[in-house]
């Protein structure tokens, strides 16, 4: 028996090394891609150069001549202007339910404007419709298909969502030319409209945009790129907290009991290092989501649910019997199994988040990798620790055999 167990650490420590190269790896060639992603949005590439021809038909496909320019939050103005003042416009937007409009106003008022609304039925279907605004009450802003407002060509709207992003295009013709700003009103709603009634818009804003040169008149503070940066952070911070510090502890706690009491020591260092990256991330995804006005409730929903779980380990940790109390297996079954429940939902909610921010591929192999290197590494763990329990069984048996 006293042969087996240095076997079994000796085993373990060279695992260890080489998962936290793996991690080291694999954090680097996420920065790597980050810096690479970055250094496009910064040059006018990144989001703008999505190539929509996959998901929406021509000519909102392929825009000749393409201007891309940030326009409120998370919209995001594609435009085409030919010499004769018909403009092809695609407006896209963070999406998962509800509807999204862009609105044209003599004024820049509400009163009187036409605009275009897309969204996404009951029935999955996708919706896009234009309509006519008399009044602020939902009864005043009805379908205007027939009256036709808005200057529209006989290329039909089209709506689509991609991804976690609604698409909304459609193509104009103005008799009068577009040297000058125009008000454009911007507005959503997270409830879907009602018999093709909208529901009242949560926010809503009024830019003057001119066409000609691409310029505003309005501030506009949520830039692709600073969303991108915070979408970076709130998902690197995640990463960091429930996809590597906190499974670390936990493995560490589990096979690491014969190095009393470095496993100990080991545990609630990594584990508070975690928990505190985990608390940052959710703070910033917090912040992101009030400057998006996203409505994303089950990545949320999941988000809060494991900060609670992780606030209710911490005070475990204060809370824990003492080691001669018959109150302290109950507490260690407990705490063990919050522990997993907290890394599993962990793990899905950082799959779902990349999912909604349409992260890129380096993003999606890497956190595989990540996920299937931590569970070969449980598997291989929990397997010697199976056959070390086996050895001691065994030999705790020979001994008590009559000589």
């Amino acid at each position: 028996m006293e042969e087996e167990a240095p076997r079994f650490q000796y085993f373990i420590k060279p695992c260890f090394f080489f998962f936290f190269f793996i991690f080291a790896v694999l954090i680097d060639s996420v920065f790597s891609e980050l810096r690479t992603e970055n250094q496009e949005i910064n040059n006018g590439g990144g989001v703008c150069n999505k190539d929509l021809s996959p998901f929406l038909p021509f000519p909102y496909g392929n825009l000749p001549h393409m201007i891309c320019k940030p326009f409120w939050n998370s919209y995001l103005l594609r435009y085409s202007k030919s010499s004769d003042d018909e403009i092809t416009i695609v407006l896209s937007t963070i999406y998962t339910t509800g509807w999204v409009g862009m609105g044209f106003s003599p004024d820049g008022k509400m009163i009187n404007s036409s605009c275009m609304v897309a969204w996404v039925d009951s029935e999955g279907r996708g919706r896009i419709k234009q309509y006519h605004v008399d009044g602020y009450t939902p009864s005043e802003i009805k379908p205007d298909d027939k009256k036709g407002r808005l200057p529209l060509t006989n290329i039909p709207p089209f709506m689509a969502v991609n991804g976690a992003t609604i698409y909304m295009a459609f193509q104009l013709k103005f008799n009068e030319s577009l040297s000058t700003a125009k008000p454009i009103l911007l507005a959503f709603s997270t409830k879907n409209p009602h018999h093709l009634r909208l529901t009242v818009h949560e926010d809503k804003t009024t830019i003057n945009f001119d066409f000609s040169t691409g310029s505003s008149s309005s501030s506009i503070d949520s830039s692709p790129k600073s969303i991108f940066k915070e979408k970076t952070t709130h998902g690197t911070l995640a990463v960091l907290s429930w996809g590597i510090f906190l499974p670390i502890g936990a493995i560490s706690a589990r096979y690491l009991k014969n190095r009393d009491p470095l496993w100990y020591y080991l545990h609630v260092v990594v584990q508070f290092i975690g928990f505190i990256l985990g608390v940052a991330a959710i703070a910033e995804g917090l912040a992101l989501n009030d400057k998006i006005h996203g409505f994303i409730p089950t990545h949320r929903g999941i988000g809060i649910f494991i900060l609670t779980l992780t606030i209710l380990q911490v005070l475990a940790f204060f809370w824990r019997p003492q080691r001669d109390s018959k109150y302290r297996k109950h507490w260690r079954c407990c705490h063990g199994w919050l522990g997993r429940i907290c890394l599993l939902f962990g793990a899905v909610n950082i799959g779902i988040g990349i999912h909604i921010a349409a992260a890129g591929a380096a993003w999606k192999i890497s956190y595989g990798f990540l996920v299937g290197s931590l569970l070969v590494a449980v598997i291989i763990f929990e397997a010697l620790l199976y056959l070390q329990k086996s050895r001691d069984v065994k030999e705790f048996s020979m001994k008590d055999m009559p000589m």
